[in-house]
């Protein structure tokens, strides 16, 4: 509560001044004029120091009440300090800036305009004033008075520079300094450093900072700026929503732990509030983005990027009369508001409703030509649609006018790079990728996507729009700015778009490689469903139809029951159908997220097994015309309730049949009571039955051998047992513990599988028969065993067993077809097996990879050459004999092959002139 005046008789600075003039230090001249005594100046100068702080704390301690309730988010109980002490004239300029961002946080826009323009005969020299007075100006509706207010800063600005040198307003000449084009390096170095030097505990220089490079989308810089502002003030909800922002770009966590933060200190605080909306949307948690809503419109019931939120969630669900409603009452005070329509497209092309979003970013251009949010979001929508010629010139033009916009250089820096790429098409694909790898493996991906099509189009009854986009990057990094403006590559091999698919190739996987084949028809098959719903399905269901259809196509393909996902659905961790979603976008590890692709895949095989695969295709075309997920599965199969508690025994009982006369109770802990702690356990071992209990290892001292040996048939066990015997060299042992493994749990891939080891085991005791048999097994479940590959190739050529060799090159193809190994094997078997086309294009593909022995490779090449094309074959036997002059073979082809024919001689007709034959 406000202090009563004090009577201006009795104000303490005109009772010191009585007080010295009466103790004689200071003494009349002439009239108007006073004279003080030497010694009087340190005596006056402390004593009227603390009288004057004194007083001005007395208005202080009034200010940070105001401030603290604006804080903690009571703005009702800060406009009326506010208004309060503008009653009684005080000078501060903080009450008005108080009392106008209380007005302007409830949604009192025109009144924060009146105070605002009522205050500004008081303080005509305030610079933040007038900049505040310009938002709500806009705010309102009054942009020509906005456009006043900035001129008269540009006044201040050029005409009394020196005189507005306090930080605050440095910090207020930089934000207008930005708005009129100034280059952001120069605004940062001469007037936020400054004022953050000047007065380090000032917020606005940290929240300038780190805004600014938000803009820019250099999300690190933007972090550091925001977490330094933190140290000073680690209970400021705008820095903790600011620090939300920049590292929720590469942590849902960090996102979801800084707004909590923020929240917690002020639970109405409104920017962390629409964060949370966001944030929730993206989860397609649509029930809890309209409850956080309807309390943000409780706080200020015209929050334009409030109804733009509402806008978005009713878009979604088809109610296009409140859609509009929404987006008129987004525009109620400011109808040209460029930010409202860019919001919502931001978030319809962040649900992939890339046409849409980009019909919004070209009404919001309409309303402001020169907004460059809504250029550069319009040139990666129209990327994303295949309209590349007009994308590519947004993204340039968005370039030129930012410099310093890291997306729009990153975007601009690609299509450099991607303009050097070679172009494949046929009547369905243009694919593009690195010209060197186009020329080894580019024709096996055309035949990979068109066998995809051909089955898929024929399933789902969908002809996709033709061409579809296929853009393959050799450097993770390109495909990161590709796919998400950014380099940062969050563990994704390839996305698709609805007609556009990006791909990691096997040059930017080779670290942890995959199979690309898989990979690009799992993409493909979003093209077909995405098509087939208009691009309106949730995450959880697009994801688990292509993972369910790489297994239709491949068995070894997709995802499989693992020790721990059998763990984790027999210990309930499954997520409720209606928010699988969520845990795409938000999961507590990597591991989680592939959990997440297996459980949703079950879904689909489920519900494809319990009602059929045209219950799946109407649920599709249900979803195509608007209608909800739960809506439609709740007519095409059971209420969301009961189809949630029957795929759950579902998945159970798929969990019961990995290993199902197993025995799977996991090793002991140290911590646990009981457990016996006598024997140190090799790191190897502990490794190796990481996740038996959720992740946890077993402690050093826990003698896990003498827990295995009591235990024939645990899994766990037969692990420890195997690995024990192994590295002991007991190779016997080893197998019999790897047999009993095999017969328990034949069918389980991946590094938990027994069937490697097996085979190791049998070379090491020269079993040929058996090595191949646990070799191909393995080769049957993994789709990346490329050890596997290569050793089979091995046994298959010392047997000359020519289809094994083959099969296993292209096994090994699938994966990385970038080294020599594969294509000699295919060349040998192809050969052997009268496949001609197969082994030339082998032989070529070798050419390209600087092999050890050029001589053979051409040698091998003229052979296939010789009977469709002799004079091919003898340029290859003439370059074996450049480098191997006495090789008799070639030497004998060349023979074989007889002379060169003679050059065509044209017709007298055709001899130029003066020319000669």
């Amino acid at each position: 509560m406000a202090a009563d005046p004090i009577p201006f008789r009795r104000h303490p600075v005109l009772l010191l001044f009585g007080a010295v003039w009466r103790g004689g230090l200071l003494s009349p001249m002439k009239p108007g004029f006073v004279r003080y005594r030497p010694e009087a100046r340190w005596v006056l100068s402390g004593v009227l120091g603390v009288l004057l702080g004194s007083w001005f704390s007395v208005r202080a301690v009034e200010v940070s009440d105001a401030q603290e309730k604006l804080r903690t988010g009571d703005y009702a109980g800060a406009l009326a300090l506010s208004q309060e002490a503008l009653k009684k004239k005080d000078p501060d300029e903080e009450w008005p800036i108080l009392q106008a961002r209380s007005l302007l946080t409830l949604g009192r826009y025109p009144e924060a305009r009146s105070a605002l323009t009522n205050a500004l005969p008081r303080f005509s020299r305030s610079v933040r004033i007038h900049w505040l007075t310009r938002e709500a100006c806009l705010a309102s509706g009054h942009p020509d008075e906005a456009a006043e207010m900035l001129d008269r800063i540009r006044d201040f600005i050029s005409g009394r520079a020196p005189t507005f040198r306090d930080p605050p307003s440095l910090v207020t000449f930089a934000r207008v300094a930005l708005l009129l084009g100034a280059d952001p390096k120069v605004v940062l170095e001469r007037l936020l450093d400054p004022a953050r030097k000047a007065d380090p505990n000032l917020i606005d220089a940290a929240m300038a900072r780190g805004e600014l490079a938000l803009e820019k989308h250099d999300f690190a810089l933007a972090a550091k700026a925001f977490s330094e502002g933190l140290e000073r003030h680690p209970d400021s909800p705008d820095l903790l929503w600011g620090l939300a922002r920049a590292a929720g770009e590469s942590s849902r966590e960090a996102l979801v732990e800084n707004l909590e933060a923020a929240l917690k200190i002020n639970p109405r605080h409104v920017p962390s509030l629409l964060l949370e909306i966001d944030h929730r949307i993206d989860a397609e948690d649509y029930a809890g983005a309209r409850e956080r809503l309807d309390f943000v419109l409780k706080i200020n019931p015209w929050l334009p990027e409030a109804w733009a939120y509402r806008a978005v969630l009713e878009h979604l669900r088809a109610d296009s009369g409140a859609e509009m409603e929404a987006r008129a009452n987004g525009l109620k005070f400011r109808p040209d508001h460029p930010e409202v329509d860019h919001l919502i497209g931001l978030k319809l092309s962040q649900k992939y409703r890339f046409a849409e979003g980009a019909a919004h970013q070209r009404q919001s251009l309409t309303f402001d030509p020169a907004y460059l949010p809504a250029h550069a979001q319009l040139a990666s929508d129209l990327l994303r649609l295949g309209q590349e010629t007009e994308g590519w010139r947004e993204a340039s033009a968005v370039h030129d006018k930012d410099g310093y916009d890291v997306a729009a250089f990153n975007l601009v820096t690609l299509r450099d790079t991607m303009a050097r790429f070679t172009t494949l098409t046929n009547a369905r694909f243009a694919v593009r990728m690195a010209t060197n790898e186009a020329t080894l493996y580019g024709a096996r991906v055309l035949d990979l996507l068109d066998r995809a099509q051909t089955k898929l189009s024929a399933k789902y009854g969908l002809e996709p729009v033709a061409p579809t986009l296929v853009e393959i990057f050799s450097d993770q990094k390109d495909f990161g700015v590709r796919t998400f403006g950014m380099p940062e590559n969050p563990g994704y091999l390839g996305v698709c778009f609805g007609r556009v698919v990006t791909a990691n190739s096997p040059a930017a996987t080779k670290a942890h490689p995959v199979n690309w084949e898989a990979v690009l028809w799992h993409e493909f098959c979003h093209v077909i469903t995405l098509q087939s719903t208009a691009n309106k399905m949730p995450r959880w269901l697009s994801e688990g139809i292509s993972v369910y259809e790489e297994l239709q196509e491949n068995a070894s393909w997709g995802q499989h029951m693992t020790p721990r996902y059998r763990s984790m659905i027999l210990k309930g961790e499954l997520t409720p159908l209606s928010k699988l979603s969520g845990a795409f976008l938000s999961p507590k590890t990597p591991f989680h997220l592939q959990f997440a692709y297996y459980e949703a895949s079950m879904v689909v095989d489920f519900l494809v097994g319990r009602f059929g695969s045209d219950a799946l295709k109407q649920v599709l075309a249900d979803l195509r015309e608007g209608v909800e997920i739960n809506e439609t599965l709740r007519r095409r199969t059971l209420p969301m309730a009961d189809l949630e508690r029957e795929f759950a025994a579902f998945a159970k009982a798929r969990a019961l049949k990995l290993g199902p006369d197993l025995e799977w109770e996991p090793p002991p802990n140290s911590q646990e009571a009981g457990a016996p702690k006598v024997a140190k356990v090799p790191s190897s071992v502990r490794e190796l039955i990481r996740g038996a209990a959720g992740g946890a290892v077993p402690a050093a001292e826990v003698d896990l051998s003498a827990w295995a040996k009591l235990r024939p048939t645990n899994f766990w066990a037969l692990q420890i047992r195997s690995r024990e015997a192994m590295e002991a060299r007991d190779w016997k042992a080893a197998r019999a513990e790897l047999e009993r493994w095999v017969v328990l749990c034949p069918d389980l891939a991946g590094g938990e599988s027994p069937w490697r080891p097996l085979a190791r085991v049998c070379r090491e005791l020269g079993d040929a028969a058996a090595e191949r048999a646990a070799l191909e097994r393995l080769a049957e479940l993994d789709d990346d065993a490329t050890d596997a590959y290569e050793r089979l190739m091995e046994i298959g050529g010392a047997a000359k067993d020519w289809p094994l060799v083959l099969a296993q090159a292209r096994h090994y193809l699938a994966v990385n077809p970038l080294v020599p190994l594969p294509y000699r094997a295919l060349a040998d078997a192809a050969e052997a097996l009268g496949d001609r086309d197969s082994g030339i294009a082998a032989c070529q593909a070798l050419l390209k990879l600087d092999p050890a022995n050029p001589p053979e490779i051409h040698f091998q090449l003229a052979r296939l050459l010789e009977p469709a094309n002799p004079v091919s074959a003898r340029r290859h036997v003439l370059k074996t004999l450049e480098d191997a002059p006495r090789h008799r073979a070639a030497l004998a082809l060349l023979a074989r092959l007889g002379p060169s024919p003679a050059p065509a001689i044209p017709a007298a007709g055709n001899i130029k002139d003066g020319g000669t034959p």
